[in-house]
């Protein structure tokens, strides 16, 4: 398995740029001293999530009786319909009510960086590597801590890009991610088409 090719897969799908303006929202009720505390705390559970379903990826594939070409296949198509939500957004689910209070787990942690996509990811990456969880683990965790400084440092960011610069980068991440998930795609349908010797 390729460590780069899937730390900017993994990247694309935790989708922190996308993120940026959702994680403004949900902070905007907390207090601006505690607003680095939490998000240190809600990226770090997220981190953990994360390593714990890398761990038992292979347990649940094994369980499942998956075999790595339906992994595959299946993995393309989830990460496509995901890369089409970044492109083509549902504004009405975007801007849902604001939580009051302090968020804890939910929604900066789980879904936002730890979300169902990310988690069908991982299990995709592991299945590919030949269920090596050492390769999986270092790009999970390269990828997290990217998205985990852009996520900190999302005031910044905001002014900065502006929400349509945030809108313009979240498309082209998703563009990139079209590509990622039709090579997927290709190589779940390949090796299985293959002829059985």
């Amino acid at each position: 398995m390729d460590v780069m090719a899937a730390v900017v897969t993994l990247f694309l799908v935790m989708d922190p740029l996308g993120n940026v303006p959702m994680f403004l929202s949900v902070l905007k009720t907390v207090e601006p001293q505690r607003r680095r505390t939490v998000l240190l705390r809600e990226i770090g559970i997220a981190y953990l999530v994360l390593v714990l379903f890398t761990l038992l990826g292979r347990s649940l594939l094994k369980f499942l009786g998956l075999e790595p070409e339906a992994v595959g296949i299946a993995g393309g198509i989830v990460l496509f319909l995901i890369a089409l939500r970044m492109i083509f957004p549902d504004h009405a689910a975007a801007s849902g009510e604001a939580l009051q209070g302090e968020p804890f787990i939910v929604p900066l942690a789980i879904p936002l960086v730890a979300g169902p996509s990310t988690l069908a990811t991982l299990l995709l990456l592991e299945s590919a590597s030949g269920n090596a969880l050492g390769p999986v683990m270092l790009a999970m965790t390269i990828a997290w801590a990217l998205s985990a400084v852009i996520l900190l440092s999302s005031t910044s960011l905001f002014r900065m890009l502006g929400e349509r610069g945030l809108i313009a980068m979240e498309r082209l991440m998703g563009m990139l991610l079209v590509m990622v998930s039709v090579q997927m795609l290709i190589n779940g349908l390949r090796a299985s088409l293959r002829p059985i010797p």
